[in-house]
């Protein structure tokens, strides 16, 4: 598609460019192809392909930046066998973030809560208060037998695994995570199944609640609790896809939105990060890093560090050719 100048814009003489071109290619080895032959000005990649660029294109300029997107777990509270506090539990526990982040992200990536993690989340926990939640806890054998005894209490063992849907969106950045989720849910009794959702029937698919469980990916415009908690977790939100309620929580949301004192109101989050873990709210598996490289002729690219959209204005960026 090929985007015009807005001639009305607010800053006068901003953006420079006119009829920028952007180009949706699903194949990942094509579009590296494509800039590497000088057909696209920018591109972005993971972690584990970035040297392929780097080694085929070496002026090419790339930047690794975190930009505040986790993959997470969502599960279908409503519908058996889910419906289970114990069950979601269960899931939550067998959760080896680590390892993810080693296969997915080349080791780049950072494991927090709802809250993009530290350094670059402001309001991330300290490892001390993010190691104390469900699931958390850097042994992962441990928490994975505490995982395993609830599922023996349910009925569960290596006789009788729960078959199951693991669905997920068509895309690499979806598709490359259930995998493994799948791979790592077998340790605690559960066998899943890849279900593959085209983009265009994925979020219908979860406003829907058509599913049992699932990995998706969620971002935001902007690293501040408001935008996280409201529309992630607040009950009937659009974009709360597990249906998630807890109104006593979220008059915990309105407590820390409105304490003026940043300290203070961190404290608040962190309280209501605990209690998200602990309901089995939405869990987050972990936080990817990411790509991005353009050609040395562009120019006035600044990455973001806690957002993908707000950089996309592009009000400064210009070609030097």
């Amino acid at each position: 598609m090929t985007l015009a100048r807005n001639q009305d814009y607010w800053k006068k003489g901003r953006p420079y460019l006119d009829g920028i071109e952007f180009t949706i290619i699903r194949d990942v080895s094509t579009a590296h192809l494509a800039f590497v032959a000088g057909k696209l000005d920018w591109v972005a990649t993971s972690l584990p392909l970035l040297k392929d660029i780097k080694a085929q294109e070496p002026e090419a300029i790339c930047e690794v930046t975190p930009g505040g997107i986790s993959r997470n777990l969502i599960v279908n509270r409503d519908a058996p066998p889910f419906d289970n506090p114990d069950m979601r539990r269960a899931v939550a526990l067998s959760l080896d973030r680590k390892a993810l982040i080693d296969i997915i992200s080349d080791g780049q990536g950072d494991i927090g809560g709802s809250m993009q993690p530290l350094p670059e989340g402001i309001w991330g926990m300290p490892p001390e208060v993010l190691n104390t939640l469900p699931g958390y806890d850097p042994d992962v054998q441990k928490n994975r037998a505490e995982s395993r005894k609830i599922m023996g209490n349910l009925g569960y063992g290596p006789d009788k695994r729960l078959a199951l849907k693991v669905s997920t969106r068509n895309t690499p950045p979806f598709r490359d995570p259930a995998v493994l989720l799948i791979d790592q849910l077998k340790e605690v009794f559960i066998e899943g199944e890849l279900e593959i959702v085209e983009t265009a029937l994925w979020y219908p698919k979860m406003y829907r609640k058509d599913f049992k469980i699932g990995l998706n990916l969620t971002g935001g415009g902007v690293d501040d609790p408001d935008q996280q908690l409201y529309e992630n977790y607040g009950c009937g939100s659009p974009r709360n896809y597990t249906g998630y309620c807890n109104p006593e929580l979220e008059k915990q949301f309105e407590r820390q939105s409105m304490e003026p004192d940043e300290g203070k109101r961190k404290q608040l989050v962190w309280e209501i990060e605990k209690q998200l873990a602990e309901d089995g709210a939405r869990p987050i598996i972990f936080f990817n890093r990411f790509a991005y490289c353009w050609q040395p002729h562009v120019k006035g690219w600044t990455m973001m560090v806690n957002s993908i959209i707000n950089n996309f204005r592009m009000e400064d960026v210009w070609l030097d050719k």
